[in-house]
């Protein structure tokens, strides 16, 4: 059963977590499992629910809105991980309560706007960039604080800390270890934005290891991504 897999998939996940947390000398209630369910139907949020997962992430809004709207009304926090582009602000905000990915002050701009008409509180992570890869989006660490400024003081918004994707072929821990210096430089400014969202599947431990709070988790969770289909 499906109910069964996904158990398995999280009890193994929780394992994964605590034992980071046991190896970092940290708590494990510091650390929120975000399950990634892009790919995955609102039938695995409704089982991933039922078993206690209070945060849920998308990156795609054409799949993320109606999923978002068929859940509504389970306890949810909606986190929206991936790249926004300022033609889905509208709809991002209506329903993700943390943007992960702000990467640029037209950005902030953009859903500023849209969380005042909409009467909306919307959580801003800035993405940091630990590569130079601009596909993958994010901001220079150097550029970070006057993100994270313009954030802070953008209306219907709060600033919650910084986020990234480790390079691919870096040693995760050390990409992580860059991140956790630029949130603690963010926190210097902004002692409530304590929030760093890092670690995947793959390196989840390594983010823990280095101050990760949020851990973005999918394949391990759910398993093998398949094409979505609506």
């Amino acid at each position: 059963m499906r109910t069964d897999e996904i158990a398995s998939g999280l009890a193994g996940v929780e394992k994964r977590i605590g034992e980071a947390c046991l190896a970092a000398g940290r708590d494990r209630g510091e650390v929120t499992l975000i399950a990634v369910t892009k790919t995955y139907p609102a039938a695995d949020v409704r089982l991933l629910a039922g078993l206690g997962v209070r945060d849920v992430g998308e990156n795609r809004d054409q799949e993320a809105a109606p999923k978002a709207a068929a859940c509504a009304d389970l306890p949810l926090t909606w986190h929206f991980v991936g790249q926004l582009q300022t033609n889905k602000v509208r709809s991002v905000v209506g329903y993700a309560d943390l943007i992960h990915s702000v990467d640029r002050g037209r950005l902030v701009e953009a859903i500023s706007r849209e969380a005042v008409r909409q009467s909306r509180e919307i959580g801003c992570l800035v993405q940091v960039a630990l590569d130079d890869d601009p596909g993958r989006g994010g901001v220079r660490p150097a550029d970070v604080p006057a993100v994270a400024e313009a954030i802070d003081a953008a209306p219907g918004l709060w600033l919650g800390g910084v986020m990234a994707v480790a390079p691919l072929g870096e040693d995760p821990g050390k990409a992580f270890a860059r991140l956790r210096d630029v949130a603690l430089g963010v926190q210097e400014g902004h002692p409530r934005a304590t929030m760093i969202s890092a670690g995947m599947s793959v390196d989840l431990a390594e983010a823990v290891a280095h101050g990760a709070t949020h851990v973005r988790v999918g394949t391990a969770l759910l398993g093998r991504r398949k094409l979505f289909v609506r």
